[in-house]
């Protein structure tokens, strides 16, 4: 029992610093006759994030450290059956220590919603964990010192599928230098998990003539979740 309060103990102070205090049960009754069920997340879980987060430390593993403001890990539901991995942080989440904060990342907020889904059901983050500078392309080298963290946080939360945005991100997780024209909207596999890859939001930023692409492999992730779209789909 003393071992199950201590663990439950430090998954509410990871989910306050997390931002996903959301995830903790409230313990004032609900004044409602027929409250919401809780949002269930296994205790175990945002321990396993939170040894990620102490190996990563305040990482100085490749030479991204030297400018970085913060270093942005992941953020959103521990138990997501569903998980964005991107290529970098840019500016905004340099300064706010999230990631996809920026324009892209409202971008992507509207791709999840489209998708019947909000940010906190499912889990985002990065290939690399440090800004590259003036938002240049990540280095083989920093990829390369990242890639155990990114391990860690796929392995600690165990999507159902995963879908990489950008080159780089499928690029990494796959080990496949095919162009991302030609991997996109074709199902790969990591390590047994399903995996999506599609273009980057700032790309659509830059060609939303696009967009419709990105929408037909986000329908392929909803078939294979059973997942339907919100009312009017994307966008």
């Amino acid at each position: 029992m003393r071992e199950l309060v201590t663990e439950l103990r430090a998954w509410l102070a990871w989910a306050q610093e997390s931002g996903l205090q959301n995830l903790a049960m409230d313990p004032r009754p609900s004044p409602s006759p027929n409250p919401p069920e809780p949002t269930k997340v296994s205790p175990r879980k945002l321990p396993l994030l939170q040894s990620v987060i102490d190996e990563l430390g305040d990482c100085t593993r490749c030479k991204l450290h030297r400018t970085r403001t913060n270093i942005v890990f992941g953020v959103g539901n521990p138990e997501a059956r569903l998980m964005f991995v991107g290529e970098g942080p840019g500016e905004d989440e340099d300064l706010q220590g999230l990631p996809f904060v920026g324009k892209a990342g409202q971008l992507l907020t509207k791709m999840i919603e489209a998708m019947g889904l909000r940010r906190e059901d499912v889990y985002i983050c990065n290939t690399v964990k440090c800004r590259p500078p003036n938002n240049r392309n990540p280095e083989p080298d920093e990829l390369n010192a990242c890639e155990p963290f990114l391990k860690g946080q796929l392995g600690a939360v165990k999507p159902e599928v995963i879908v990489t945005l950008g080159k780089f991100a499928a690029q990494s997780l796959l080990r496949d230098s095919t162009p991302i024209t030609r991997l996109r909207g074709q199902w790969r596999e990591y390590e047994g998990i399903p995996v999506m890859a599609t273009f980057h939001p700032a790309y659509l930023l830059r060609s939303p003539g696009e967009k419709g692409k990105v929408w037909e492999d986000l329908k392929q992730v909803m078939k294979k979740l059973g997942l339907q779209p919100a009312k009017g789909g994307a966008s």
